[in-house]
């Protein structure tokens, strides 16, 4: 197994300037990312971790084909082959740097998190991480998500107005008012489209249409999470650790971890 040293790795920050690479050595192989400047939390972050080991011993617990593999779980280190992992973390959360310039195309590294319903600043998780694999997309498949994707968020809308009228929807279905739901449907559906209105509807650019169908990627994540870095050596590992045969709970059946994470000096 090769060191997170040297080689190609050190060319590559020479000829790239002044951004981070953290070289992950793992079981399978070693991946190196560079970290973005643009989202300076997360970076600072996702440094201080790999300094202080906190990458060192953990899993690849959520492998998912064609789309990601997930890493950073703290609980990872010491887990048995039946403990369920994805709920580790490090005591705190950090706020999403979303940034328009980076998407979730193949090889990008972004940060997990929980769920809208718990967090709806959509902030980042502590520790935990993806690279993304993905699948490539024609133009037609691009346009159906944007429809998509723009019709969930006014639902999603419709649906957290509606959350603010539960005890007058309640009794009204009690009392078996069905003319009272449907006027306040009509009302929070009207409510609904201002609110959209005043947004700009989600429209892939031409860079994400370009990546998305040739490279590939996870368009559906765009703008939920925040994209922090990208692998600029060892995709093919990336790749291998893609195919492995995975649980129910999408756990490696074979434990894929992360022997040492560096700082590329």
């Amino acid at each position: 197994m090769a060191a997170c040293s040297g080689g190609n790795t050190k060319s590559y920050k020479m000829d790239k300037g002044n951004e981070t690479l953290v070289c992950l050595e793992t079981t399978m192989g070693n991946i190196t990312v560079k970290l973005y400047n643009e989202t300076p939390k997360h970076r600072d972050n996702f440094i201080k971790l790999t300094k202080e080991g906190g990458y060192d011993s953990t899993l690849f617990h959520r492998v998912i084909k064609n789309f990601m593999i997930q890493a950073g779980d703290p609980q990872s280190k010491t887990a048995n082959d039946t403990t369920m992992l994805g709920n580790g973390d490090v005591g705190y959360t950090i706020p999403a740097e979303f940034n328009d310039k980076f998407f979730h195309k193949k090889g990008v590294l972004a940060a997990a998190r929980q769920g809208d319903d718990v967090n709806p600043e959509r902030a980042s998780s502590g520790c935990q991480f993806y690279i993304v694999t993905g699948r490539k997309f024609n133009e037609a498949q691009m346009i159906n998500m944007e429809n998509h994707m723009n019709e969930a968020k006014q639902e999603e809308v419709f649906n957290g107005l509606a959350r603010k009228h539960m005890k007058e929807i309640y009794k009204m279905r009690k009392a078996n008012d069905n003319e009272g739901l449907l006027a306040l449907q009509d009302s929070l559906e009207a409510q609904a489209r201002e609110i959209i209105d005043k947004e700009p509807a989600l429209k892939y650019s031409k860079e994400q249409i370009q990546a998305y169908t040739t490279v590939g990627g996870a368009p559906h994540l765009d703008g939920a999470y925040t994209v922090f870095g990208e692998v600029v050596d060892g995709m093919e590992v990336v790749e291998k650790i893609e195919q492995v045969s995975t649980n129910r709970a999408d756990r490696p059946k074979v434990d894929i971890r992360i022997i040492k994470a560096n700082v590329v000096e």
